[in-house]
């Protein structure tokens, strides 16, 4: 009997489930050599929400960060996840955009690809095969595991058929959720193991609490690669632990061989390390059983607690459970992975605080309805479609036969900063944020969020909306993003601190500027704080706090009551913001990247 080969998502999956991304490469570094000598099948180090952290807060070269890992971990394959056309965005890319990606991954240390669809859309995933395929590195064709009435193990064997043809070396079954159960685990891998002649990998989150036991029925069912994560990171929405799996099949049939005392050793290193994050740790780090009722990833449920928080609306989370599941039934039973966990999540957000179910759609259901992400696994319903996009047809071909090849002109528009094609991928796949970085790296101004205290006294009297901030030794980074309208008398300020929203109730900013021991950065007064209370039948206003992304009129401009004038972003999800009646543009109030809040004037309408 072979033995069962271990993939550790220590690198990756592991602190992006319980810390947010937030682990830095100096904290990976030192526990490389000790990894490397275990013996993995694989590590994963890259992919997911990685390259976004690095960009956004840690201000790292992703690139060099897979570099500087692959120097470390010679003798070990490097594993990254990728999401088809998607790539490592939130948006599908020309193909010649995919091809570069894989190539150049490829090239900088990335042995197995694991790629994957949110819709199972196998059309989405053919180019990133062939591109794998191409490089000769390892394509590992991915299931997104999930529950409805359009989901089995008769669908998810034909997809596994049909990747196999397609060129994947191996096949991944990811429970992203924790929806596994033991029984079912083991018809399904065995249906898999009797259906196609590559090997069946096993990825699945401990949320629910069932992950080990799917585990064991799996191996026994012919599953002999299992994705763990090293103790110090496991559990909770991470991954089973590592440790526990190789004592648990040692002097068994399933033996993996590896050696407890040298895996806890790193365990060790990592419980230190996992100690600096205190600040990023997810609230999702016990059994959380609501899962296998709502169908929500733990890691999405982390993300609603801290959307709504920074809504001041936390008291509406069991309502937005209750109304995903139908939403995801609107939308023809979509798994919920990146980017769909976001776009369903968010519009039940939506739903819930304005109110009423649908009365705002988000740019992302509009495209995901128009076929933009792909072919929906069941029927939408056409109600809401129509309320979406109108009379318009869904497209029924590959969203990416509609692009056109990109390289060259993001080649041109990023060329007075990229030095390399990593430079020019990392700009396609975030075009502000990997700009920022970029001119930020061109003038030596890359600084990571703070992870040492930093006192400084405040030198300006202008109120400021980025600061830190020293209490008892300990350093919050702190950022208001939006505060409520000036003429109440308790005042919610919204926040990150940490990177993590919070909401305060004061009167004035002044008051929390007393409370501070340090504070460093004063930036300008907060945003939209003195813009008039809406009023008006033609107030453009908008119903919770978020970013102008794109004003669309101009002073003067005629509008009709429904088109459209303002694009906002809230949890990481674009809404157009309609004209309430039909008349002139008399003012605007907001520019592009302002923070607005609810109730507050952006547009001004009249006849």
């Amino acid at each position: 009997m072979p033995k069962v080969e271990i993939t550790d998502v220590i690198l990756r999956d592991a602190h992006q489930s319980l810390i947010a991304t937030r682990m830095r490469t100096d904290d990976m570094l030192p526990a490389c050599k000790q990894l490397d000598d275990i013996g993995y099948w694989s590590l994963e180090v890259w992919g997911g929400a990685t390259f976004d952290a690095c960009l956004r807060y840690l201000k790292e070269d992703p690139w060099e960060r897979l570099r500087k890992l692959r120097a470390a971990l010679p003798n070990t394959r490097l594993q990254m996840l990728l999401r088809g056309q998607n790539l490592l965005g939130y948006r599908h890319y020309s193909d010649d955009v995919v091809r570069a990606f894989v190539r150049k991954s490829a090239d900088n240390g990335i042995d197995v690809f694991r790629i994957f669809d949110a819709l199972n859309d196998l059309r989405n995933l053919e180019t990133a095969i062939g591109a794998v395929k191409k490089a000769g590195k390892h394509a590992q064709g991915t299931i997104c595991y999930t529950t409805s009435p359009v989901h089995g193990i008769e669908q998810f064997v034909t997809m596994a058929k049909k990747m196999v043809d397609m060129g994947c070396d191996s096949i991944a079954l990811k429970d992203m959720a924790g929806l596994l159960i033991p029984t079912v685990t083991a018809d399904l891998i065995s249906e898999l193991v009797k259906a196609v002649d590559v090997p069946i990998h096993l990825h699945c989150h401990a949320t629910a609490g069932t992950a080990e036991m799917c585990q064991l029925k799996a191996i026994e069912n012919g599953c002999l690669h299992i994705d763990t994560a090293i103790s110090a990171f496991s559990g909770g929405a991470s991954h089973p632990p590592t440790e526990s799996m190789v004592a648990a099949l040692a002097g068994t049939a399933y033996d993996t061989g590896l050696d407890l005392k040298k895996l806890q050793a790193i365990g060790f290193h990592f419980r230190e390390v996992r100690k600096k994050y205190h600040q990023f740790e997810s609230e999702m780090t016990g059994l959380d059983t609501r899962v296998q009722v709502y169908q929500v990833p733990g890691g999405m449920i982390s993300n609603l607690y801290n959307q709504l928080r920074e809504q001041g609306a936390l008291n509406r989370i069991e309502d937005v459970l209750l109304e995903i599941p139908r939403v995801r039934e609107d939308l023809g039973y979509p798994p919920l992975v990146t980017p769909t966990s976001q776009i369903v999540g968010a519009q039940a957000v939506l739903n819930v605080l304005t109110g009423e179910r649908y009365k705002t759609i988000s740019n992302e259901v509009k495209l995901y309805l128009q076929g933009r992400y792909g072919r929906a696994p069941g029927r939408v319903n056409s109600i809401v479609r129509q309320q979406a996009i109108g009379n318009e047809d869904a497209i029924d071909i590959r969203p990416a036969d509609l692009l056109k090849n990109e390289m060259d002109d993001l080649r041109d528009a990023i060329a007075h900063l990229a030095h390399t094609d990593e430079d020019v991928l990392t700009y396609a796949m975030f075009p502000d944020l990997g700009r920022d970085f970029l001119e930020h790296r061109a003038s030596g101004t890359l600084v990571p969020e703070p992870m040492e205290p930093i006192t400084t006294s405040m030198a300006h009297s202008t109120k400021p909306t980025e600061f830190n901030v020293t209490l008892h030794g300990e350093t919050y980074h702190i950022q208001i993003t939006g505060t409520g309208h000036h003429t109440q008398r308790d005042r919610p300020f919204y926040m990150t601190v940490d990177g993590v929203p919070e909401e305060i109730l004061i009167e004035t900013l002044a008051e929390l500027e007393d409370n501070t021991e340090a504070i460093e950065k004063p930036a300008a007064s907060v945003s939209g704080s003195r813009r008039s209370k809406a009023a008006k039948p033609g107030d453009v206003t908008t119903s919770m706090p978020c970013t102008v992304v794109e004003v669309l009129v101009e002073v003067g401009s005629q509008v009709k009551a429904g088109d459209p004038v303002l694009v906002t972003e809230a949890m990481k999800m674009e809404t157009e913001i309609q004209a309430p009646v039909t008349g002139t543009v008399q003012a605007i109030h907001v520019a592009k990247g302002d923070s607005v809040n609810p109730n507050e004037t952006l547009i001004e309408l009249g006849a």
